[in-house]
């Protein structure tokens, strides 16, 4: 399944855009803040109704305008055509003009997406936000439900860390209703992200080693902030001097992370910087040979100005290692790198919002 073409109005800088995309490569090339990689966001948000970049939807509409439309006419399986208007008021979401009433039926309908970027190496040296948000995008792709669990368990979680910090002395009653919430929904979070980790692990191990090509060996392990046990219920009850104390909810999925060992150990703290990138980079394609396995679907690859970073060889192996049959939209800022595989694409220069 690939994107045939994408409309935008009133997103980022762009007041209005329509472009017919081809299966392969397309690169999009210009100078840096003109809306290369709002192209490639605007894909994301049209696929999976989620930014990249943004951890508001409200922050891609167009300044002093009120809402975005993005559309697109997908080719794959019932070729449908894609349209989501957002606003802060409310949004709309339509299949081949059919308004859906839950996200779950738009998504029905979409593509798979692998998001790769210059800054992915904040997977490795960051902190654990990046990590979370990285398992979180791909299981949501994986497994129906796990957006809807995700949603619930934010909301519960803000509304108990609200009762946490509202009252001199905590309610602990009121509080457990949502600990209960956040206990049900959590189980679902951290079943599924350690299925996914197993079934990533050897996809993101070989894309590891043929990237470097020194016979690295990546590992990733997911780290449980709950403890041992999998009732969180019991762990935030057994825990109540400490959230009084703190004021905020100290366990569960939301502080859990995931752990990166390059031969044996801490990516973050032993490896170089190229070999952190590798690992960054391994990352996202593993994601994508998955989605390929088990989804048996090749995603769109939206690849932010990540090939201007790489040394020769790390970005010959890079694609080497794409799945097969995957569109593939990239940004770059300069052409300088481009070889001969690069010969035939196509090309578009983007300059102030706008695209030839």
């Amino acid at each position: 399944m690939h994107l045939r073409s994408l409309s935008l109005n009133q997103f980022r800088c762009f007041e209005t855009l329509s472009l017919a995309l081809p299966e392969g490569i397309t690169l999009f090339h210009g100078n840096n803040a003109q809306g290369k990689t709002s192209i490639l966001e605007a894909v994301c948000v049209l696929q999976r109704l989620q930014s990249p970049r943004a951890s508001s939807l409200s922050d891609l509409i167009r300044f002093s305008e009120k809402s975005f439309v993005v559309g697109g006419k997908m080719e794959g399986g019932n070729y449908p055509d894609l349209r989501f208007q957002y606003r802060e008021s409310g949004r709309s979401l339509l299949v081949d003009g059919e308004k859906q009433k839950r996200s779950a039926d738009y998504l029905r309908h979409s593509g798979l997406v692998v998001w790769m970027a210059n800054d992915d190496l904040a997977l490795v040296r960051g902190g654990g936000d990046g990590r979370r948000r990285y398992l979180d995008f791909m299981a949501s792709q994986m497994y129906p439900g796990y957006r809807a669990a995700t949603k619930n368990y934010e909301k519960a979680l803000r509304s108990r860390n609200f009762l946490l910090k509202r009252d001199a002395s905590p309610k602990w009653d009121e509080i457990d209703a949502y600990t209960g919430i956040l206990a049900e929904q959590g189980r679902v979070i951290t079943t599924r992200r350690r299925e996914l980790i197993e079934l990533l692990s050897p996809q993101s191990a070989k894309a590891q080693d043929g990237i470097s090509g020194n016979g690295e060996t990546l590992t990733l392990q997911y780290e449980n902030a709950s403890g041992d046990g999998d009732d969180l219920f019991a762990t935030l009850t057994e825990r109540r001097e400490e959230e009084f104390r703190r004021r905020q909810t100290v366990a569960g999925p939301h502080r859990d992370d995931l752990s990166l060992f390059l031969n044996g150990m801490p990516a973050a703290k032993f490896a170089s910087e190229g070999q952190q990138r590798t690992v960054a980079l391994a990352l996202k394609l593993g994601q994508a040979r998955l989605f390929l396995e088990k989804r048996e679907q090749p995603p769109i690859m939206l690849i932010d100005d990540v090939f201007g970073e790489l040394d020769p060889d790390r970005r010959n192996a890079l694609m080497a290692t794409w799945p097969e049959g995957s569109q593939k939209l990239i940004t770059t800022t300069h052409l300088d790198w481009l070889d001969d595989r690069f010969a035939n694409v196509c090309r578009m220069r983007v300059d102030e919002a706008t695209v030839e």
